[in-house]
C-alpha cells in the first residue's frame, strides 16, 4: 500500500472528521494594483483560455513540461479560493489533465493540486455572483462524479475530500480584496442540481476490488444521504440494492457495513420507502442482510456492534412489510424466529446453543424488535409452519405469570415488565392465526389465571414504562389491559372450541367480577385505561354470549347490572375524548347480545328502568346511537312488559317516547331531503319516501354478494325501525302528540304501504311490457307498427352525414321480421348430408328407427318404418 493510501485508510477510518490536506497551502500573493490603480486582489490577470489552448495542443517536444509550468500557475493563482467566474475553465483544465494522466502520468500531479483547490471556498464579486454562474458551478461540480472513471487512486480519494470539505467548509485563510466567500450551502445546493449523488453512486461499481477507494465513495455518500434531493438521485442509480448485495464484502476495518448501513437508513427516511422496499426486496440482498445479522448477532463484542446489529432488524422489518419480499425463501424468516425464542424456548441449534443476551440497553432493544419483527411475519400465511416448529406461542406465553420473587432473571425488574407487556401485545396479534396451538398451551387458562393476579390485591409496583405500560405505574392496569385484548382477539374468531373452554372456566363471572372492580378502584389519573377494560369487558361477554341462551343465563342479573352501570354515565362525558363513546357502544352491543332473548334478563332489565336508560340515550339525539338503540328497542318491543314502559317514560319538558320518535322521523327525512311542506304534509305524492340522495344516485352495476341501495336504505336510517316500534305500540293511544305529530304519524303508519307501492308499479311496468310483446306476436299490424318504430329509432341515431372516405355497413337484416334488436349474425350450417341423406331423402327420419354406428346418426338401405302415423294427426 502507498503512502497516500495508508494516509486515507486512517482518515477513512474517523466517522464525520473532516479530512486535512497532507500538504500546506501556498500563501497567495497579494495587493496587486494594476496601471489604472484598481485594486485586483489575490488573483494575478491569467488568460485561462491560453492555458486550456497550450494544454490541447500536441505534437511539440517540450510541450508537455510547458502545459505542466502553466497548470502550476494556475494552482498558485488560484490558491486562496476559486472565483465563481472563473469555475467552469478551472474545471475545463482539471479536466484536460486528468483525461491526460491516463497516458502521461505527470498530469496527475497538478489534476489532484487542481482538486484541492476545489475543497478551498467558492469566491463571488457581485452578490448576484451565485445566481449568474449557478449553471457553471452545477456542471463543474458535476464533472467531479465523471473523473471517477480515472483509473487513478490519489484522483479518486481526493475527489472524495473535495466533496466531503463541501459539508465541513471553513474560511478562507486571507482575504482578499473585492471578494466574499459564496454561502456556506451554496456547494451542497449546486451539487443536488448537478446530480453528484447519481454519479457517485454509479462509481461504485469501478470499485469493487479497491477498499481503499471504496470506503471513501461510501464516506461521500454518507453527507450526500443527508439531502432530499440527493437521496431521491440515489434511488434513482438503484443504490439500496447496490449497497445492500455487497454488505458481507471483506473488509477488516468494519466501515463498510457501518457505513452501507447509515446510508439505507437515510434513503428511507428521505426517500421514497416503497422504492427502496421494492429494490431491497430479492434474494441476493436479503441473504447479504440475513447474513449480516446472524454475524453481528453471534458475535456481539461490543456496543458499536450490537447497535449496528439492531439497526439491520429495523431495516429487514421495514422490508418484510412487503409481503412479496423472499424472507422465507432465504431462511430469514427461520433465523429471526429462533433469534426471538431462544431464550425462553431451549434450542440445540449451533447459532444459539451457547448464547446470552445481556441486560445492555441495546439487547433489550433487540428483544423488543424481534418481538415486533413476529407481528409482521404472522401475517403471512406461509410463515405459521415456522412459527408453530419454533413454539413461537409457548415462548410468548413464558411472560404470561405473575413475577416469580426470588428468581435471578437476565432483565431488570422494569425491562421484564415491559417484555412482558410486549409479548402479550404480540399474542393478541399472533394467536388468532394459531389457535391449535394456542389450545395446546392452555391459553384460556394461563389467561384467566393472569386476569385473577392482575384483579387481585397482592401487593405490585409496576414502573409503567414505555407505550404499553401508560398508565399502569404503581398498579397493574397495563397487564389486566393486554390481556383483556387477548381474550377479545380470541374470542372475535367466533371458535366455538375456544368460547365454550372459557366459558367452562367460568370467564363469565370472572370477567364480571372484574369489571365491578374496576368501577371501585375508579382513578381520574387512569380513567381512559378504565374506559378501555370496561370496553373490552363487555365485548368479551358479547362475543361469549350471542346466539347462547344458557349463557345469558350465566350473564344473569349480575351481568345486567354491570350494563345498567355503564348506562347511567354522564352525557357530558361522551365527547371528552377518553372512551365513554366507546363503552356506550360497548354497552349497547352487550345488551343486544346478552340480554335480549333470555326472558329473565330482559324482565330484570325492565324492572331496574333499562328501557328509560334506553330512551334517555335517544334523547340525546346522537345520531351515531340512535340505529342501535332503535334496533335494541324493536326487539325489546317483542316482551309484552314493554309497552307499559315505554308509554310511562317522560323526557325534558314531559316529552313522551312516542313524541320522540316522531321527533326522530322528521329529523331524519330532514337530512335525507324528502320533500314535506311546512305542516309536514307529502308533497310529491308519487314518490312520498323518495329522497334527495335517491334521485342523484346513478344506476351502477353491483356484485349479487352486495345489498342493493334499497336494502341499504332500509338498513342505515331509522325510518323503519321506527315504523317498527310504533307498530308494537299499535299506532294508538300514543299520548302527548301534537297536531303535526299526527300529521307525520298517518305518513309512518302507512310506510309500509308508500314502499310496497315502488313494487306495484314494477310489476305494472313488467306487465305492460309483457302485453306488448304478446300484441307483437299475434296481431300483424302491431308488429309491422313496431317494425317501423324500431327503424325510426335507429336512424334517428345515426349521423346525418357520413365522414369522407367512409364505408357504411348495414346493422340490420333486410326483410326480418323482428322487432328486437339486431346483434352480430351467426351462420349455422345445414346438417349434414351423410346423415339426412341428401335433399331428396325422407324428411321424416324422427319417425324412423335409425341404428346408430360410431356415436352418429348414419343413412342406411333398409328402415323399417315403425308404426307409421296415420296423415293429418299429431304425433
Amino acid at each position: 500500500m502507498s503512502t497516500a493510501e495508508a494516509a486515507a485508510t486512517t482518515e477513512a477510518r474517523e466517522p464525520g472528521s473532516r479530512i486535512k490536506s497532507s500538504s500546506p497551502r501556498q500563501i497567495p500573493v497579494v495587493g496587486v494594483v494594476t496601471e489604472d490603480g484598481e485594486a485586483q486582489g489575490a488573483f494575478k490577470s491569467m488568460d485561462l483560455s491560453r492555458v486550456i489552448k497550450l494544454i490541447e495542443e500536441t505534437g511539440k517536444d517540450d510541450l508537455e513540461e510547458k502545459q505542466l509550468k502553466s497548470v502550476k500557475k494556475v494552482v498558485q493563482c488560484y490558491q486562496n479560493g476559486l472565483p465563481l467566474r472563473d469555475l467552469a475553465q478551472i474545471f475545463k483544465i482539471l479536466n484536460l489533465c486528468a483525461e491526460k494522466s491516463k497516458k502521461q502520468p505527470h498530469f496527475i500531479e497538478p489534476a489532484y493540486n487542481i482538486l484541492k483547490l476545489c475543497g478551498l471556498p467558492f469566491l463571488k464579486k457581485k452578490v448576484s455572483d451565485e445566481i449568474t454562474y449557478a449553471e457553471d458551478t452545477a456542471n463543474s461540480i458535476a464533472l467531479l462524479g465523471d473523473l471517477m472513471q480515472i483509473p487513478s487512486s490519489e484522483l479518486r480519494i481526493q475527489i472524495c475530500k473535495c466533496v466531503i470539505d463541501f459539508y465541513h467548509a471553513e474560511p478562507p485563510k486571507k482575504h482578499i480584496t473585492g471578494y466574499q466567500q459564496a454561502s456556506s450551502s451554496y456547494k451542497i445546493k449546486m451539487a443536488e442540481v448537478g446530480g453528484l449523488a447519481k454519479t457517485m453512486v454509479q462509481s461504485l461499481a469501478l470499485l469493487e476490488n479497491q477498499l481503499v477507494e471504496k470506503l471513501w465513495v461510501l464516506k461521500v455518500l454518507q453527507h450526500l444521504s443527508t439531502s432530499e434531493v440527493n437521496c431521491m438521485l440515489m434511488v434513482k442509480a438503484q443504490a439500496a440494492s447496490g449497497l445492500c448485495a455487497h454488505l458481507n464484502d471483506p473488509d477488516p476495518s468494519g466501515q463498510l457495513l457501518f457505513r452501507s448501513s447509515e446510508i439505507l437508513w437515510n434513503l428511507l427516511e428521505k426517500s421514497s420507502k416503497e422504492e427502496i422496499i421494492q429494490q431491497l426486496s430479492n434474494l441476493e440482498c436479503l441473504l447479504a442482510l440475513k447474513e449480516a445479522f446472524k454475524t453481528l448477532f453471534t458475535r456481539s463484542l461490543g456496543h458499536y456492534d450490537r447497535q449496528l446489529r439492531n439497526d439491520i432488524l429495523v431495516i429487514t422489518t421495514i422490508i418484510s412489510q412487503n409481503p412479496g419480499a423472499p424472507l422465507i425463501e432465504c431462511g430469514f424468516t427461520r433465523d429471526l424466529i429462533l433469534f426471538a425464542t431462544f431464550n425462553e424456548v431451549k434450542s440445540q441449534n449451533p447459532l444459539v446453543k451457547d448464547l446470552k443476551l445481556s441486560n445492555s440497553y441495546e439487547d433489550f432493544e433487540l428483544k423488543k424488535l424481534l418481538f415486533n419483527i413476529i407481528v409482521i411475519l404472522c401475517k403471512d400465511l406461509s410463515t405459521i409452519q415456522l412459527l408453530i416448529d419454533g413454539q413461537v406461542i409457548l415462548a410468548l406465553f413464558t411472560y404470561v405469570k405473575k413475577p416469580e420473587k426470588h428468581k435471578i432473571v437476565e432483565w431488570s425488574a422494569a425491562q421484564y415488565e415491559e417484555l412482558q407487556l410486549h409479548a402479550i401485545a404480540t399474542l393478541s396479534s399472533v394467536a388468532p392465526f394459531l389457535i391449535d396451538e394456542y389450545m395446546l398451551y392452555q391459553g384460556n387458562a394461563r389467561v384467566l389465571a393472569f386476569l385473577e393476579w392482575c384483579d387481585s390485591e397482592d401487593s405490585f409496583f409496576s414502573h409503567g414504562n414505555s407505550f404499553h405500560g401508560t398508565g399502569g405505574r404503581g398498579n397493574k392496569f397495563a397487564q389486566m389491559r393486554y390481556s383483556l385484548r387477548l381474550l377479545r382477539a380470541m374470542v372475535y374468531l367466533e371458535n366455538e372450541t375456544i368460547n365454550k373452554d372459557l366459558c367452562e372456566k367460568t370467564a363469565v363471572q370472572q370477567l364480571i367480577g372484574i369489571f365491578k372492580n374496576t368501577i371501585s378502584k375508579y382513578n381520574d389519573k387512569e380513567e381512559s385505561i378504565l374506559l378501555e377494560i370496561q370496553s373490552d369487558i363487555l365485548l368479551i361477554l358479547s362475543g361469549l354470549c350471542e346466539h347462547h341462551i344458557p349463557r345469558k343465563e350465566i350473564f344473569g342479573t349480575e351481568g345486567v347490572d354491570i350494563i345498567l352501570h355503564a348506562m347511567k354515565t354522564d352525557p357530558k362525558k361522551l365527547q371528552s375524548g377518553l372512551g365513554y363513546n366507546v363503552l356506550l357502544f360497548s354497552t349497547l352491543d352487550s345488551i343486544w347480545c346478552c340480554i335480549l332473548g333470555c326472558y329473565p334478563s330482559e324482565d330484570y332489565f325492565l324492572e331496574k328502568e333499562g328501557i328509560f336508560l334506553l330512551l334517555d340515550l335517544l334523547a340525546l339525539n346522537q345520531k351515531k346511537f340512535c340505529n342501535l338503540i332503535l334496533g335494541i328497542m324493536v326487539e325489546f318491543c317483542d316482551n309484552p312488559k314493554t309497552a307499559a314502559h315505554v308509554n310511562a317514560w317522560r323526557g325534558k319538558k314531559d316529552q313522551t317516547a312516542a313524541s320522540l320518535l316522531i321527533k326522530l322521523w322528521r329529523k331524519e327525512e330532514k337530512e335525507l331531503g324528502v320533500k314535506r311542506d311546512k305542516h309536514g304534509k307529502i308533497v310529491d305524492t308519487k314518490k312520498p319516501l323518495f329522497t334527495s340522495f335517491q334521485e342523484e344516485q346513478k344506476i351502477t352495476p353491483l356484485p349479487a354478494n352486495c345489498p342493493t341501495i334499497a336494502v341499504m336504505d332500509v338498513a342505515e336510517n331509522i325510518r323503519a325501525k321506527i315504523y317498527a316500534v310504533l307498530g308494537k305500540l299499535d299506532f294508538e293511544n300514543l299520548p302527548g302528540l301534537s297536531a303535526e305529530d299526527f300529521v307525520t304519524l298517518c305518513i309512518i303508519h302507512r310506510y309500509l304501504d308508500f314502499k310496497i307501492q315502488a313494487t306495484h308499479k314494477q310489476r305494472e311496468l313488467a306487465n305492460k311490457s309483457w302485453k306488448n310483446f304478446l300484441a307483437r306476436t299475434s296481431n300483424a299490424k302491431t308488429l309491422k307498427k313496431a317494425k317501423r318504430l324500431q327503424e325510426k329509432a335507429i336512424e334517428s341515431s345515426r349521423y346525418s352525414e357520413h365522414p369522407p372516405n367512409a364505408i357504411f355497413h348495414r346493422t340490420d337484416i333486410k326483410g326480418l321480421s323482428t322487432t328486437v334488436p339486431s346483434g352480430g349474425v351467426v351462420t349455422v350450417e345445414s346438417t349434414p348430408a351423410r346423415l339426412v341423406g341428401g335433399p331428396l331423402a325422407d324428411t321424416d327420419i324422427a319417425l324412423k328407427k335409425l341404428p346408430i354406428r360410431g356415436e352418429a346418426l348414419q343413412r342406411v338401405k333398409a328402415v323399417k318404418v315403425v308404426d307409421e302415423p296415420k296423415k293429418n294427426v299429431p304425433t
